[in-house]
């Protein structure tokens, strides 16, 4: 069912000590959306992120995944991080595992599947993104891009509702970013809910059905890529967009 709100963020807010990093976030996400994030390094993109799967605490203001506070889900955090999965900039591959085992044993351990299911599910994945033929490499054996999309199957081998991406792109040399956005690209075709913090502007434009400019802990445009793009209706997202275009 589209249009179904499936993440909510009320009067979110979040402090490092005295440093305010997000204020006063109100912001919806709808089943089927791919979201773009965008904004300078320091606005509160990440954290914004973090504070949705739990990673950070936030400071103030409420999260609802499904119509439920997610501070009082059933199962807790590993559960709940099952449905609204991540990935990250760094990977965070197990790296004494293959990568089938570091796609198996978050099925294993927080879904409580057999192993041979798990498996199962897991090539199903790696085959989808293209790593079906390193199945029994080491992450240190396989390139940053193979890593990230190992990292991709490993998130949707859990079957999430919704998939985090903290700018999947930015620890990637130039040529391997193409093969990860295209795996981006196809997950958002088969209707994936998606949550998408880039730089990647192209992405934003193309692919996103939403984009929001963060400035400053705070969401100061919040708009389709149509409208953001061709019709900023802020000076500072205009700044900000002509930086990125002339680069």
């Amino acid at each position: 069912m589209l249009n179904k709100e499936i993440l909510q963020v009320n009067h979110l807010s979040k402090s490092f000590g005295t440093h305010q990093v997000l204020k006063d976030i109100d912001f919806t996400v709808k089943k089927g959306d791919v979201t773009s994030i965008i904004g300078a390094s320091g606005s509160g993109k990440s954290t914004l992120l973090r504070c949705i799967n739990l990673l950070e605490t936030p400071t103030s203001g409420e999260i609802f995944f499904q119509g439920e506070d997610i501070r009082h889900r059933k199962g807790g955090a590993s559960a709940y991080r099952a449905k609204v999965g991540m990935v990250f900039q760094s990977f965070n591959l197990f790296n004494n595992m293959t990568v089938l085992e570091n796609c198996v044993v978050g099925q294993t351990k927080v879904l409580k599947k057999g192993k041979k299911e798990a498996e199962e599910t897991a090539m199903k994945f790696l085959t989808k993104v293209g790593m079906a033929p390193y199945i029994n490499a080491k992450p240190r054996q396989i390139s940053g891009g193979q890593k990230q999309r190992v990292a991709i199957a490993r998130a949707l081998a859990m079957n999430p509702d919704v998939l985090l991406f903290d700018e999947p792109t930015s620890a990637l040399d130039p040529e391997m970013v193409g093969e990860v956005l295209s795996v981006m690209r196809d997950l958002a075709a088969d209707g994936l809910t998606m949550l998408v913090v880039t730089h990647e502007m192209a992405f934003a434009r193309d692919v996103s059905n939403r984009v929001v400019f963060m400035r400053d802990g705070v969401i100061w445009e919040d708009a389709s890529p149509e409208e953001l793009f061709s019709n900023p209706q802020r000076e500072e997202t205009k700044e900000f967009l002509s930086r990125f275009m002339e680069r």
